[in-house]
């Protein structure tokens, strides 16, 4: 059986206490490991659609490494749930050195970019799934939002680490963004503001 209906009156349970605590659902701690779940989700559909393309940074293919991402994300919902996991200073460091060998690859950034890149030009595969990692890019940073609420209002603990992983994370999606628009020869399309 796949549901429990102890959760019908509106709370969840987490790992505090033993196991034993719920929390209602929506608390910013729900808030944020509902968030981190979507972004995890969301993660696994682009790892299915980046099969087909043949993206390498550092040695590892775009699945691999969001297959990692999604790993990760798992070691800081269960943290956020109250469970004894960390994720570690070298996985923030390992994601900036990623992002620093893509933006090696590409031109400074100058100002927004639309989402999308111009809207002209053909489609690709590399363009679609550039549209859909900005999207990814938008929830993690909204994950990270609910995590920052969680924290001030003292519902949630996390680690420095896993905190500044989230915002990295965010850097990373934005550095494959323009990555995949560069390899696309998509020009990025910066907003007119009109």
């Amino acid at each position: 059986m796949s549901y429990t209906r102890k959760g019908d009156s509106g709370t969840t349970k987490t790992l505090r206490q033993g196991g034993s605590a719920r929390i209602l659902k929506s608390s910013c701690a729900t808030e944020a490991l509902g968030a981190l779940d979507e972004l995890n989700a969301l993660i696994g559909l682009l790892k299915v659609k980046s099969l087909q393309l043949p993206f390498e940074v550092r040695g590892t293919s775009l699945p691999a490494l969001l297959h990692a991402v999604q790993e990760n994300l798992f070691t800081a919902q269960a943290e956020l749930a109250g469970a004894d996991k960390r994720i570690g200073a070298e996985k923030v460091k390992s994601l900036e050195e990623i992002i620093a060998a893509i933006e090696k690859k590409l031109p400074p950034v100058t100002s927004f970019c639309i989402p999308g890149g111009t809207g002209s030009g053909k489609w690709s595969a590399g363009r679609e799934l550039a549209a859909e990692l900005d999207l990814a890019r938008a929830v993690a940073r909204r994950a990270e939002r609910r995590a920052v609420a969680g924290i001030e209002k003292k519902e949630i603990k996390i680690s420095v680490a896993t905190l500044a992983y989230l915002n990295r994370l965010s850097s990373l999606l934005y550095a494959l963004v323009r990555f995949l628009h560069h390899s696309a020869s998509v020009p990025e399309s910066a907003p007119t503001y009109q």
